[in-house]
């Protein structure tokens, strides 16, 4: 049996190891990134996700060999005036920053402050993609505009959006979902997600009650968006909880690049890679 990994599902799980649920410690989770990337499902693997609050604290120090070439995604926990100085630390231990990812707003507040701050910080760092968390309020559709225009400008600006979390309205609603994958699909805006898409098809957590997207719905979901379908059948596939349909809407596209969506951060690899396993997008086995 083939291993090979679909172009369809390659880069699609950043390794966010050391965030909530799993919380490994820095050394595990450097051990754990190097093992998937030499494993036979190491092209679903994007970069190791890490805070630059620990990168700031000296955390990398004496983990790394220079000569792997390490790439990380950093996470702004710090604020969006200390990402410079994160940086700096990465080329003293061979690393290199394959993006960035950072908070421009509060749940509530404006976005276009530190959105217009952070396009800044984008055009300084010599391409580097650099994703703008948008919470899912107040002025959503204008922050988009902005980012549009400056990627439109040539400045490496992506969006990204939450989609889960330990509280129930961190979690949008399918048709929330809906319309932010469409109103990117109409901007060209690449997006990535982040939290509560372990699993492929939608569900309810028996432990918190909150029910969780699935990336097998919104991979289907993005893939109608791209051809042009409408938010309301966009919604529709993010409700579905048989995985019959999610696995019919991706027949015949395993060999296409993924549009639009760039990919989630998910604490596990091993959950996400068994269910693609699972429902047949993935060929393979693996040894946990």
């Amino acid at each position: 049996m083939s291993t090979q990994l679909p172009t369809l599902v390659a880069g699609l799980v950043d390794d966010a190891a050391v965030f909530p649920p799993g919380s490994a410690s820095l050394p595990d989770a450097v051990g754990g990134h190097r093992r998937h990337r030499t494993a036979w499902y190491a092209d679903l693997v994007g970069p190791l996700l890490l805070p630059a609050s620990t990168i700031m604290a000296g955390g990398l120090s004496g983990l790394v060999d220079p000569g792997e070439n390490l790439a990380i995604g950093l996470i702004g926990d710090t604020g969006l005036d200390r990402l410079p100085f994160a940086l700096s630390f990465l080329p003293p231990l061979g690393v290199t920053a394959r993006q960035i990812e950072a908070s421009v707003a509060r749940r509530g507040e404006d976005s276009q402050p530190g959105l217009a701050e952070l396009v800044k910080l984008a055009e300084r760092l010599d391409g580097v993609p650099v994703y703008a968390e948008i919470p899912l309020t107040f002025g959503l559709m204008g922050a988009l505009d902005a980012l549009a225009d400056a990627r439109a400008g040539g400045v490496p600006v992506a969006a990204k959006f939450r989609t889960g979390g330990l509280a129930a309205e961190l979690f949008p609603t399918p048709a929330e979902l809906a319309a932010v994958i469409c109103a990117c699909r109409d901007r060209a805006l690449p997006f990535k997600l982040t939290a509560g898409l372990h699993h492929a098809v939608r569900h309810v957590d028996p432990e918190t009650g909150f029910t969780h997207h699935g990336f097998g719905n919104v991979l289907a979901a993005t893939l109608a968006a791209a051809d042009g379908a409408s938010v309301g059948a966009v919604a529709e596939l993010l409700t579905v909880r048989d995985e019959r349909p999610l696995v019919q809407a991706v027949d015949g596209r395993h060999d296409s690049a993924r549009p639009l969506w760039v990919g989630f951060g998910s604490c596990s690899i091993v959950e996400p890679l068994t269910d693609l396993i699972r429902l047949g997008l993935v060929n393979g086995g693996f040894e946990a």
